[in-house]
């Protein structure tokens, strides 16, 4: 190995470091009237440390992010964001909470048929929504609502993120590392359905038992009947609701068909948004009134994402032409690929995070064979969702939802995550790579 691609190992490695420790210890800095995340700025940082060393050829890097090719991440990036700001605009619109009283309400004294009835929901709602979204949405509520009637949340809780990172895997949308990856090589809507629902019912019902059988007492106790009158949400724009909720609908069944109506996936996704925002403005200026709900969903997007997934891009795009990846992909060569991408990926996914764990990954699959890439492409999406459940590192989400936690002041340690995650993911996972293992 020569001295550039230890040089270039060095920097990556320090780089994924640098970004796993801020976002433990220091997530957010402010710069002027602007807080900002510090995870995409180190990864930022290392990729131009990279670019300004010569360690990959800028012309290179060009073709890349501009190629008609499998490897390029701006579509991959476009579907990512069009699909959340679906999401979020009916979120903004209060959808989803309505949803959480909802099935409060529908549950009534019984605490296990609250806990079956919110895992249910949360698991349908990722499926066609985002895991993000809907832990964002629903941990607030699940803390206030614990405190409300002062049952013990934590069962909630861990069922809430167990069933958003075990059910996103189902399908394509329902996480940012299943588009990269899938989208990568090109693998369409209904095949990925075809292989990873069920491997996602397993893990989710393993998880889902696990949580019960340890919260199986607390869950038994009486809940006290709440009366939500007072905080009730309601829906007091129901045209938007339908537009946004039809508008979703129709992306899901197009994106569906997209292989066979021979229309790319970010296309169909882009045109939705568009589509919405159209829709949206049209309604705001018959009633003369700003589109507020658009406004806000737009905001909250992730865009911060964007320089963090071409970073991270820049980053492996040089491992990989330094040969890297290819070494990478030999050393993982050895055993079956279910299970030696499933475990690498879920462990390399809780030191870096997911999401470049997938831009790893998506470039270490270059140098499988022909016969294991679709395994070990699929084992490695199931690790990518799993590893949240494992320790907080392993996704956004599980730091975000920790922040959530303490700014609620539920006390849930970051050794009590690892404890139960523990406990819950290993099982799951072990589970879910069986089933996968058995499918392809």
């Amino acid at each position: 190995m020569d001295s550039s691609a230890t040089a270039l190992i060095i920097i990556s490695l320090l780089t994924c470091a640098a970004m796993t420790a801020a976002a433990i210890i220091k997530p957010r800095i402010r710069v002027g009237r602007f807080s900002l995340s510090t995870y995409w700025i180190i990864t930022l940082a290392g990729a131009l440390i990279i670019l300004v060393s010569g360690l990959i050829n800028p012309a290179y890097l060009i073709e890349g992010l501009t190629s008609d090719s499998a490897v390029n991440p701006v579509k991959i990036l476009i579907l990512f964001f069009a699909m959340s700001f679906l999401s979020l605009f009916l979120d903004e619109i209060s959808f989803f909470r309505y949803l959480a009283e909802l099935t409060v309400r529908k549950a009534g004294v019984s605490q296990i048929k609250l806990f079956i009835a919110l895992f249910a929901v949360i698991s349908i709602l990722t499926v066609f929504t985002s895991n993000d979204i809907i832990i964002l949405t629903f941990t607030p509520f699940i803390c206030y609502f614990a405190k409300y009637t002062r049952i013990n949340p934590v069962p909630y809780l861990l069922a809430e993120f167990a069933a958003a990172n075990t059910w996103s895997m189902a399908l394509i949308i329902g996480n940012p590392t299943n588009i990269y990856l899938a989208s990568m090589y090109q693998v369409g809507f209904l095949e990925y359905a075809s292989v990873m629902i069920l491997p996602a019912l397993v893990t989710a019902a393993a998880a889902f038992l696990i949580i019960f059988l340890l919260f199986r007492k607390t869950l038994g106790e009486p809940l006290k009947a709440p009366d939500m009158e007072e905080h009730r949400t309601r829906i007091s724009d129901k045209p938007a609701l339908v537009i946004g909720l039809i508008h979703l609908g129709v992306c899901t069944a197009l994106l569906v068909i997209s292989s066979f109506i021979g229309v790319d996936m970010w296309l169909i996704s882009l045109a939705a948004a568009l589509s919405l925002v159209i829709f949206i403005l049209v309604l705001s200026c018959i009633r003369k009134k700003g589109p507020a709900a658009l406004a806000s969903a737009a905001k909250r997007v992730p865009w911060e994402f964007i320089p963090f997934i071409l970073s991270m891009f820049t980053i492996v795009l040089a491992l990989s032409g330094a040969g890297i990846t290819e070494s990478l992909a030999h050393l993982l060569s050895a055993g079956d690929p279910v299970f030696t991408y499933g475990i690498a990926s879920f462990l390399s996914a809780n030191l870096i995070n997911n999401i470049p764990m997938s831009v790893l990954f998506a470039f270490i699959l270059e140098g499988v064979s022909q016969a294991a890439l679709m395994p070990a492409l699929y084992a490695s999406v199931l690790g990518s969702n799993l590893c949240a459940v494992f320790t907080p590192v392993g996704a956004l989400a599980g730091l975000m939802w920790m922040g959530i936690l303490k700014k609620t002041e539920v006390s849930f340690s970051y050794l009590s995550f690892v404890k139960y995650g523990v406990l819950i993911a290993l099982p799951a996972l072990a589970a879910g790579l069986f089933i996968l293992w058995c499918i392809v």
